[in-house]
């Protein structure tokens, strides 16, 4: 050991093991910090939290926390930013992980917890009774689940790509993710499994010993080694109902929560369908003065881009714009919702979101989410009676409906075929976005069709939505949606997708089996917003699909407990897609206001 470690070391020891002065890199004041502050929740438990404060801080400031599962000490960099910008930040561990007592419960804890951690700082000497959130993902969920307890000093929320559990966590139209099991593992004890929750080839492969075994969903935490009552729980509930519902505000909550909110989120961000729930909710059920205090920012982002911004996700290519000084934004909100000061100069709209085109972007603006769109593009699907089976056998999308008779289209969904890849990402790759050899692979299994070339640059902007003719001739099956754009070099952008399980296609609380061999009207009305610049000679491709996959809960088709069926349930189904003038099957293309 040299001379200076040995001197450092001990400095170390001779000084407080608790308190520290340091000079964050931040570019901003020196800052206090203060490791293992305990707070005491009303149970008695006491939650660890460590402390940054200005230095020397002699006047009560404004409060702000973040309250997370995955140990404290990761948002280190963030606390020490805000503290040197005269804020009074703490990161606190949940109860029952990192160095917090009690027993971990995902999600359902933190509403109460929360409550008790906003009005423990209002009582403290070094708070000047304004107390804000900031976080994201489960540090987003958890600010909406403070809220709906109604905590009296609770002054602003920042949730960023906040899950809503029955929307999109733990399930996606209720349809698990095979992921709930890697992160139930990641957050299993009281120290982050990072090592083994980063280790996608290990996931990859126990996600396919369950596909490939075609054993029960159910069966996922055995067989990864790591039973979980949670999962289990989670499992039994396998569409939105009272016990989903607990987690989030009701309608009479979001009616009374009325403080300043920034949500975040991003295009690419798979929590999206969650953070927009909870705005969207609040937007149906606020007042108007809190409608009026709530602003909303949809960037390029994938989910972790929401809090730390890159240009660029998966081989796709935002451009300079898209880095935005979050830390310098956050702090903006903070001084003008708490402090009195003036507003973020970010915020030119109530909405900003992201135009993607041309490997850039740039910055718009609306008055409101709806405002976005000025009207929907129908593009109905034809095929001229050639199958529409693959990439290079399409169907296309036209601008008209077809006048006359036209023969289905059709594929098959094999539960038994542990081959079919058209949608899964690989573990490896970092161009997931862009890579098309899945979907090539999977040709004569997927319908395909494409648009003509576009004669020039369109701007699409909001929701699209997906309208099918579709007879099944099973009880239940699983279908997938992407959609793509296709630049003139043949290259391809994945701009979206949506995934649909048909007993729930009529309403996602209420099963209903399929009627073998029905035409009905499946509508797919759940895709994820987008803003992208179709160029001049780029086309869009749809491609539609067996929802067969490692990564998600696989549905055997047999119109039974899914998470319970296994290969010896399994039921080949026909899926005939319609496309004639009764049955005008169309992609919906939201355009613009520009």
């Amino acid at each position: 050991m040299s001379v200076r470690s040995v001197a450092l070391l001990s400095i170390l020891l001779l000084s407080s093991p608790a308190y520290a002065t340091t000079s964050a890199s931040t570019n901003g004041d020196p800052i206090d910090f203060h490791w293992g502050e305990k707070i005491t929740l009303r149970d008695g438990i006491k939650l660890n939290a460590t402390l940054y404060q200005p230095h020397d801080q002699r006047t009560p400031l404004p409060c702000v926390f973040t309250l997370t599962p995955y140990v404290s000490q990761l948002y280190h960099e963030r606390g020490a930013y805000l503290a040197a910008h005269g804020y009074v930040f703490l990161t606190i561990d949940v109860r029952g992980r990192g160095n917090s007592e009690g027993a971990f419960t995902p999600l359902l804890q933190e509403a109460k917890d929360g409550f008790d951690i906003v009005e423990w700082l209002a009582k403290q000497p070094y708070c000047n009774g304004k107390v804000a959130m900031w976080g994201g993902s489960y540090a987003g969920y958890d600010q909406w689940a403070t809220a709906k307890e109604f905590p009296p000093h609770l002054a602003s929320l920042v949730p960023v790509a906040s899950p809503r559990p029955g929307v999109d966590f733990p399930f996606l139209q209720n349809i698990y993710y095979s992921y709930d099991m890697q992160w139930i593992t990641l957050t299993s004890g009281r120290t982050a499994q990072d090592a083994i929750f980063d280790d996608s080839a290990f996931w990859s492969s126990m996600f396919g010993r369950m596909h490939t075994d075609m054993r029960p969903f159910r069966e996922l935490d055995t067989i990864v080694g790591n039973p979980s009552p949670t999962f289990q729980t989670w499992l039994s509930h396998p569409e939105p109902d009272a016990y989903w519902d607990s987690y989030s505000p009701t309608p009479q909550q979001f009616a009374k929560i009325d403080l300043p909110i920034l949500t975040i989120t991003g295009q690419y961000d798979d929590d999206q369908p969650g953070a927009l729930s909870f705005y969207r909710d609040h937007f149906r059920y606020g007042s108007v003065s809190a409608k009026d205090r709530h602003y909303l920012i949809i960037g390029p982002w994938d989910h972790a881009g929401t809090r730390t911004p890159t240009d660029g996700y998966a081989g796709v290519k935002f451009g300079p714009a898209s880095l935005v000084d979050l830390n310098r934004l956050h702090l903006d909100w903070y001084d003008w919702t708490l402090k009195g000061g003036t507003k973020p100069a970010f915020l030119k709209g109530k909405v900003a979101y992201y135009m993607l085109g041309d490997d850039t972007g740039e910055w718009r603006y609306a008055d409101s989410l709806d405002a976005i769109t000025s009207t929907f593009h129908p593009m109905y699907l034809t095929s001229g009676g050639n199958g529409s089976n693959g990439v290079f056998a399409s169907g296309e999308l036209m601008d008209v409906a077809s006048s006359a008779a036209a023969k289905p289209d059709h594929y098959v969904d094999d539960p038994r075929d542990t081959t079919f890849a058209a949608w899964d990402r690989s573990e490896t790759s970092d161009t997931d976005m862009t890579d098309q050899s899945g979907l090539m692979a999977a040709s004569g299994k997927v319908l395909v069709y494409h648009t003509p070339p576009f004669a020039r640059a369109t701007e699409f902007a909001g929701f699209p939505k997906l309208s099918l003719w579709l007879a099944v001739d099973q009880p239940d099956t699983d279908i997938a949606a992407y959609l793509y754009e296709i630049r003139p070099d043949g290259s391809s952008i994945e701009l979206d997708s949506e995934i649909l399980r048909a007993r729930y296609r009529e309403d996602l609380r209420k099963p209903m089996p399929v009627k073998p061999g029905v035409v009905e009207r499946y509508d797919f009305d759940r895709f994820h917003f987008i803003a992208r610049r179709i160029g001049k000679g780029s086309r869009l491709r749809l491609a539609i699909g067996p929802m067969n996959s490692r990564f998600f809960e696989k549905n055997y088709n047999s119109g039974g407990v899914v998470a319970e069926e296994s290969g010896k349930d399994a039921r080949p189904a026909i899926i005939m897609l319609y496309h004639d003038a009764r049955h005008p099957s169309a992609l919906y293309m939201p355009v613009s206001v520009r």
